[in-house]
């Protein structure tokens, strides 16, 4: 005769079969419901995002560029062409230190995700010479506050220097905002546009490697060679012609004034030359 006690032992046995087998098959189906709702767009999981501070309150950009389909000027445009024709041989790449740049990060410092693809341009000015801003940019600098960098610089005769490739951080604003936007990559500290600006450095005039509020401007080649390049990054990166702005203005600590004299209207006439503000 079978043990009463065993018996019970098997049907109760048998029973937590049955519930793990049944348990196990419910999982199965929820997880195909899953897979199906998210197979066919119904069902999006989005991570849980993190408060960021915001920014300090800053003057609002209202950018002197407008809508332009073209320049009436045909010799300005044939010449914008050519430059922009030769640009790629014309370009002089340099490798500057580590310690002058970094990745674009893909999350900043509470977790959430980020676009690394750049969406804004700032406008510079080296105050001194070409040179002095590649030999700082080539020079191994340990301390935060002397790391520096913009992604291309533009000489006074025309000479076109990208000294970082515009998939890496130039380390060019760093305290700043733009329309309420930054990144905090070190919640210890405050937040920039580094993460998602290009930097574009203009030589300044001989007369401007001083504090003075103003000097004798930028060149010709200057401003036809920095159209060339902002024709080509905003087709490359949908950048809007409203987000082309100053360091002086997504500077929060309100001490750049760079660009110093600087022309819109002449960088208008050459954007729409090119058919970039169009």
């Amino acid at each position: 005769m079978m043990n009463p006690f065993t018996s019970q032992r098997r049907q109760a046995a048998l029973g937590w079969g049955l519930l793990a087998v049944t348990g196990a098959a419910a999982l199965c189906g929820v997880a195909l419901v899953l897979q199906n709702l998210r197979d066919h767009g119904a069902l999006v999981l989005q991570p849980q995002r993190q408060r960021v501070p915001d920014p300090p309150a800053q003057a609002a950009w209202i950018s002197p560029l407008r809508r332009q389909c073209h320049s009436g000027d045909p010799s300005l445009r044939q010449r914008l062409l050519t430059l922009q024709q030769t640009l790629p041989q014309r370009l002089e790449r340099l490798r500057i230190n580590p310690s002058n740049y970094a990745e674009r990060l893909g999350r900043d410092a509470y977790g959430n995700p980020l676009d690394t693809t750049p969406s804004l341009v700032v406008l510079h000015e080296t105050v001194y010479g070409l040179g002095s801003a590649i030999n700082t940019f080539t020079t191994h600098h340990p301390q935060d506050a002397d790391q520096v960098s913009y992604h291309l610089l533009i000489g006074e005769q025309g000479r076109v220097v990208e000294t970082l490739d515009p998939s890496k951080r130039a380390f060019g604003a760093g305290y700043s905002a733009f329309r309420g936007r930054w990144v905090i990559t070190n919640p210890a500290m405050a937040g920039s546009v580094n993460n998602f600006a290009l930097h574009l450095s203009l030589e300044t005039p001989l007369d401007g490697e001083d504090s003075e509020p103003g000097h004798s401007g930028y060149s010709t080649s200057q401003y036809d060679n920095l159209a060339v390049v902002l024709a080509d990054w905003m087709r490359r990166y949908r950048i809007p012609f409203d987000a082309i702005t100053t360091h002086r203005h997504v500077d929060l600590g309100l001490e750049r004034a760079d660009p110093r004299s600087f022309d819109w209207a002449a960088l208008q006439r050459r954007l729409a030359a090119l058919g970039a503000l169009c």
